[in-house]
């Protein structure tokens, strides 16, 4: 087996929310490493951690205590401007809720972060937009609001506008929470061949078909890593909706 780099490194990692006197550990001391090129999908019950562990592995917060290594730099020695600096242009967030402006067309939506960056001028915005927009198959869709989308195809520019900006990771909490199971599919689709490509995706999902997509599943209870596991009877999507055709 070819050894990757690791792009996660996390090392005793500690979150405790403090109200008051009151204090929640949500995480008790997280180990988790993930290679380039991975694709995991972290599970668990209500109140197990997911969500704080998603946020920490997208710099949204910062572990109490312990190592998170992103590329090999220490977040936590990072300021909040360095922090949104590796948000915008290091990670690719795809959420449960599609998160896209109303009044704004798809194109418009799946630039915006390339406008937030600032790096390049409209011209090349709206051609890279136009390419992403492309890779989810709905370059034809550009110019329609998300009220004239359903809701798998607002997934799709959501996926867009998170890939723009060429993210090291692209972050995906319950991206098919909202969509039947035939546009859970397609979004799994877009997310497999998108790993077949190169690229790092971490998943949280409390289905444990969607799961059966990724490559490794890492199982949380009680703000612990119950259980990792390499996903042996990998399922493809791209073949389960041939079936449904």
């Amino acid at each position: 087996m070819v050894s990757r780099d690791l792009i996660i490194d996390m090392h005793d990692i500690v979150k405790i929310y403090k109200t008051g006197r009151i204090e929640l550990k949500a995480l008790h001391g997280i180990d988790l490493q993930v290679e380039e090129g991975e694709f995991i999908a972290i599970m668990g019950p209500s109140g197990s951690g997911k969500s704080t562990l998603m946020n920490i592995i997208g710099c949204l917060d910062i572990p109490t205590s312990g190592s998170y290594k992103l590329e090999g730099t220490e977040i936590s020695t990072l300021s909040e401007n360095q922090l949104a600096i590796i948000r915008n242009r290091r990670l690719g967030f795809v959420f449960q809720i599609y998160n896209l402006l109303p009044r704004a067309s798809a194109l418009q939506n799946v630039e915006l972060p390339l406008i937030y960056s600032g790096r390049i001028n409209s011209t090349k915005r709206t051609r890279r937009a136009l390419e992403v927009l492309d890779l989810v198959n709905l370059r034809n869709w550009a110019s329609h609001k998300p009220s004239e989308l359903s809701g798998g195809q607002s997934q799709r520019i959501a996926i867009a506008r998170a890939l723009v900006n060429d993210p090291a990771i692209i972050l995906a909490d319950e991206p098919t929470g909202n969509l039947d199971y035939k546009s859970g599919l397609e979004i799994m689709e877009i997310f497999q061949k998108l790993n077949d490509d190169g690229k790092t995706i971490v998943l949280v999902t409390h289905e444990e078909y969607i799961a059966d997509h990724a490559r490794r599943k890492v199982r949380l209870f009680d703000g612990k890593i119950a259980k990792e596991e390499t996903i042996s009877n990998r399922v493809f999507a791209k073949e389960e909706l041939e079936a449904l055709a």
